[in-house]
């Protein structure tokens, strides 16, 4: 079974590097400059390895922005776009069984979501200026 540790020691072989961890709560936080990924969560909750990365806040209003994030869905290879519980900011997701799990399970998860950025940071970007403006709009 794989534990917290063996996440950790999975981290350390795929180079990435850990900025915060809490080892009690079974949380370990990565960052990998090259790929984009900052403060991406690893959450160990048995049985499973929850792997989340804040996007951005959620537009006011959001319009079509949730249209477009579940047909950015389709195309990706791994994970999904989501919106966290108070549905004020979007992440991208994914789970994966602790039983069986192993590094090259992890690094798919990584690759997925370096690609998912990748392919969309375009209309990310989009939308992440978007919302930024009308948040400058209420504070203004």
């Amino acid at each position: 079974m794989v534990d917290f540790e063996t996440v950790k020691r999975f981290v350390q072989e795929l180079q990435l590097a850990i900025s915060a961890e809490e080892p009690s709560e079974g949380i370990v936080v990565v960052e990998d400059a090259e790929r984009g990924l900052t403060n991406l969560i690893l959450d160990c909750e048995d049985p499973l390895l929850i792997v989340t990365l804040r996007i951005m806040d959620v537009p006011t209003p959001p319009g079509q922005i949730f249209q477009r994030l579940l047909q950015m869905n389709r195309t990706l290879v791994q994970g999904a776009f989501v919106l966290d519980e108070a549905g004020q900011s979007i992440l991208l997701h994914d789970t994966l069984a602790l039983a069986h799990l192993d590094v090259n399970d992890l690094q798919g998860t990584i690759d997925a979501f370096s690609l998912a950025l990748a392919e969309h940071a375009w209309e990310l970007l989009a939308f992440s200026r978007l919302a930024r403006a009308e948040a400058y709009d209420l504070a203004g």
